[in-house]
């Protein structure tokens, strides 16, 4: 998801608690599973001796015995095993490279934080082990995992998880009071004439005002032209998009205004995501489920964007109306036209029937048009865009780790997760289709190295190819595998000789695959059980059920499992509780939270606030 200025919490005032291998709700998981697409080869940590916990001293005034007490003897340390020894010292390192991450994580530096915990997750998947059976090594594996999680779910409550991105212009602008250059508003005029458009400009006191503020101010000028580079990485595409839907090109500035072309932006009040901010719940024709979210696919996202606006133009006949429904929701535009009489958006903003961030909304997306056309008169004209985005496309049937596709064609898997930014997990779908995006001119290549590698084992088997001088013993070691197990799977000599560039396939064990945990979520100031469904992706029924709630409102600070329970496993010593692994998660836009929460465009129900779209009256499928 990559991106976002996030406020975390402290560590002290976690707010989120786990007690079992989990997903992070809908989103969270992508940066969890982000931690196995490490560098293909990594030098061990070495373990050193962890710190324990100092116990508690004992009190002086013990009780006195009437009978000396019998000698305790001291019973023997158990001697561990080689197996057991080397369990613990992958244990230690991974320790030690989570509580390095930990301190990154408090001190605010959440890059570093999470290449640490990328670290410590790698040290269990490459350790050669299989984690189904070796139950020590998978019990320590499950702790980090819960550890990890409990931080990004933390996390996700502020923003988008360890990810950083970048204040949009509507956020950055929102509050902003400022003057009217009349010299600068004249000029405006003047240049509008000139200016070609799809849309219907105008330039007036509310839009000069946001010009002057982009143009004139550091942190307006900056956000204005970040964004507008970043246009040049998509703007062929959302063009591609926009004209097979039929509707005017320059809506693709709606996009500066929404996310500044960030594919995987949060906002972290409301949960909407993705560079055109849908909410989570909601039918816009975009899949969301355990597996992907294409509110975060920016070929999708813009093809719900598209249809999406030309519904709501349909149905009030004005563009700026169109874009007001997108922000407030289509139902309180209606019943404000109603109200007032007049289906124009000035005249409603006049009237101040318009919340503030409305009316600010398409002033904004006005402002950025201009500048964007005009980029030499606002001072725009050293912007360097990014280059166009342009892909391979393959369809893949079979469930495939980013870390063999990176092997497969030579890239890095945090490229893959750039250019594949809706999955939730390092690895594509299980069980269904998904178009993977490649580095261009690769696809031939992948085709035809994937091939070597048999459906079922595409989500744990690696691909390598031998450097000079390397033996197969070599390869071996530096998987974590036995050379015996390369060798049967390439059918070679035990001790064959190897060329360079010999290609082989390095025969992993699976990894566990992450199940849904209970999660618990504190409660906050202003939360409903209505609120906290939309959050987790789960419905306001699930959340009363799984708390035993009758009422939606909610005091501050009480604890709610925001999951499905699960049922307690008696194979442990202590008490943990794990949910069925094949449960697919529940869509949050489903009718008990819709019902509750808002009604389709044009109905008399209230939407609460920004971002919390409606469901279009129609439903539209992703292309």
């Amino acid at each position: 998801m990559r991106f976002f200025p996030v406020s975390f919490l402290d560590i002290s005032d976690m707010d989120i608690f786990e007690t079992g291998l989990g997903i992070f709700g809908v989103t969270a998981l992508a940066a969890l599973l982000a931690c196995t697409g490490c560098a293909s080869r990594r030098n061990g940590a070495t373990a050193d001796s962890t710190p324990q916990a100092t116990a508690p001293a004992l009190e002086t005034n013990q009780p006195s015995f009437a009978t000396p007490p019998e000698k305790i003897v001291a019973t023997p340390a158990p001697t561990l095993t080689d197996t057991e020894q080397q369990d613990q010292t992958w244990i230690d390192a991974s320790q030690r490279a989570y509580a390095n991450g930990v301190q990154h994580y408090q001190a605010g530096q959440f890059p570093a934080a999470r290449a640490e915990f990328d670290r410590a997750v790698d040290i269990y998947l490459t350790s050669g082990r299989d984690l189904q059976t070796d139950t020590r090594l998978r019990d320590a594996f499950e702790k980090l995992v819960d550890q990890v999680n409990a931080l990004e779910m933390d996390a996700l409550q502020q923003g988008n998880g360890f990810g950083q991105q970048e204040a949009a212009p509507v956020d950055v602008a929102n509050d902003v009071t400022f003057s009217v250059d009349p010299n600068l508003e004249a000029r405006a005029q003047a240049e509008l004439k000139r200016t070609q458009s799809d849309l219907p400009l105008v330039v007036n006191d509310y839009v000069t005002s946001y010009i002057n503020y982009f143009s004139n101010t550091t942190k307006g000028h900056n956000t204005i032209k970040h964004a507008l580079e970043r246009a040049g990485h998509y703007r062929q595409m959302i063009s591609k998009v926009l004209a097979e839907e039929g509707v005017p090109q320059d809506l693709i500035y709606q996009a500066v205004a929404e996310s500044g072309f960030q594919p995987r932006a949060v906002n972290r009040r409301s949960g909407a995501g993705g560079m055109w901010q849908f909410m989570p719940h909601g039918n816009y024709g975009l899949v969301r489920n355990m597996w992907v979210d294409e509110r975060f696919d920016p070929i999708q996202s813009t093809r719900a964007y598209a249809r999406y606006i030309k519904m709501l133009h349909d149905q009030f006949g004005d563009w700026y109306l169109a874009m007001a429904a997108y922000d407030w929701g289509a139902g309180n535009v209606q019943r404000a036209v109603q109200r007032t009489g007049y289906a124009d958006f000035w005249e409603m903003y006049r009237r101040n029937v318009l919340p503030q961030e409305t009316k600010n909304y398409v002033p904004i997306i006005l402002a950025a048009t201009i500048m964007a056309k005009n980029p030499a008169q606002y001072g725009l004209s050293d912007m360097t865009p990014d280059l166009p985005l342009v892909v391979d496309t393959v369809t893949v049937d079979s469930s495939i780790d980013l870390r063999l596709v990176a092997d497969l064609v030579g890239s890095t898997v945090e490229e893959l997760e750039s250019l594949n930014p809706s999955l939730l997990h390092m690895r594509t779908p299980v069980g269904q289709p998904f178009d993977l995006y490649l580095p261009v001119g690769t696809k031939d290549m992948f085709e035809q190295r994937v091939a070597l590698i048999p459906a079922n084992h595409r989500d744990s088997w690696r691909y390598t190819t031998v450097a000079s001088g390397e033996s197969l013993e070599a390869v071996a070691l530096h998987f974590h595998v036995q050379a015996a197990q390369i060798a049967s799977v390439n059918h070679l000599p035990l001790h064959a000789a190897l060329a360079p560039g010999t290609a082989l396939v390095i025969p992993l064990p699976p990894a566990p695959m992450p199940t849904i945990a209970r999660m618990r979520y504190r409660t906050r100031r202003g939360d409903t059980v209505v609120t906290v469904a939309d959050r987790f992706g789960v419905t306001a029924a699930e959340v009363r059920r799984w708390n035993h709630l009758r009422e939606n409102h909610l005091l501050p600070g009480r604890m709610l499992y925001v999951s499905q329970p699960a049922p307690i496993s008696h194979r442990r010593r202590y008490t943990r509780q794990h949910s069925h692994p094949n449960r697919a998660h529940r869509r949050s836009g489903s009718a008990s939270t819709r019902s509750t929460h808002r009604k389709k465009p044009g109905s008399a129900h209230s939407v609460p606030s920004r971002r919390k779209r409606p469901v279009p009256a129609s439903s539209s499928n992703s292309n």
